[in-house]
């Protein structure tokens, strides 16, 4: 029987992150099995206020998910539309607002020493990248993966993509893990109703410490073990990962993960992303 006490439904489940509007904070060490990683939503109708905030000690992500909007920080402006990624250092202050339809950004953070710059990746710009935007996994775990905090952007803990797979599909196949560099999360997106899937996070593939059905806006943290997920036939799982480095800089490696033995002997599938290739 495993005895991993931090993967359970408690300190590893978030339910439906996005269901308020404004910005809130639904993952954090306080609340939940993470170390470093913080997690939240910026959700803005056409209109409202613009949201203002600081990032203190924390690097910071803000990758929209939908609608459009604008973010100012450090002196310029980035006109964000779907799937655009900004990252922001530490010690700068953040302004948020809606474009003409309203905007939903996640929000991920972590704790770091190092001042890095601000960067803006374009979504465009990283589907035209085969080391950011690549396909991997076979008939039954094809997905599409895009890097947009990877090798591409200096930063020194956080990682982050969107994965999109098959209807019906497998991803995170074959199973992998690397606690000892970074824990993770999903954030699942792009899954209208009545679309769901299936999330396993086990150190003990006898007995999975987790096996959670996952509906959009739903949150899965994988602080440990193996993380495999699958898609309700019909519809496809998928998700917005997001990693936090256990030590800064030394640790912030993508792709660089422990396969399952009883699969390894095709590799990960996510070598084009790992740094050098």
């Amino acid at each position: 029987m495993s005895t991993n006490t931090s993967l359970t439904p408690d300190s590893c489940v978030v339910r439906g992150t996005a269901a308020r509007k404004g910005r809130t904070r639904t993952v954090s060490p306080e609340q939940t099995a993470a170390r470093h990683l913080h997690y939240g939503r910026i959700v803005l109708d056409a209109g409202d206020a613009p949201v203002s905030f600081e990032t203190g000690e924390h690097e910071t992500g803000l990758i929209c998910l939908n609608g459009s909007g604008t973010i100012r920080t450090d002196g310029q402006s980035y006109a964000m539309s779907r799937y655009d990624a900004l990252y922001v250092p530490r010690e700068c202050e953040v302004e948020v607002r809606a474009g003409t339809g309203g905007c939903d950004f996640a929000e991920l953070s972590a704790p770091v020493t190092h001042r890095h710059p601000v960067q803006f990746v374009a979504f465009a710009d990283v589907q035209k990248d085969p080391g950011l935007h690549f396909k991997t996994g076979g008939p039954a775990s094809e997905r599409t993966l895009n890097v947009l905090f990877g090798k591409n952007i200096q930063a020194g803990r956080i990682m982050a993509g969107v994965t999109f797979s098959a209807a019906g599909n497998w991803t995170s196949w074959p199973p992998h893990e690397h606690a000892a560099l970074a824990e993770e999360a999903y954030l699942y997106i792009d899954m209208p109703a009545p679309a769901f899937g299936v999330q396993l996070v086990y150190t003990d593939d006898s007995l999975p410490e987790l096996a959670v059905i996952v509906r959009e806006g739903d949150v899965v943290l994988m602080p440990a073990g193996y993380h495999p997920n699958v898609a309700a036939p019909g519809g496809a799982i998928n998700f917005l990962w997001m990693m936090a480095a256990n030590r800064e800089a030394e640790d912030r490696l993508f792709g660089v993960v422990n396969v399952h033995p009883d699969f390894a002997q095709g590799g990960s599938g996510l070598e084009p992303g790992r740094k050098g290739r």
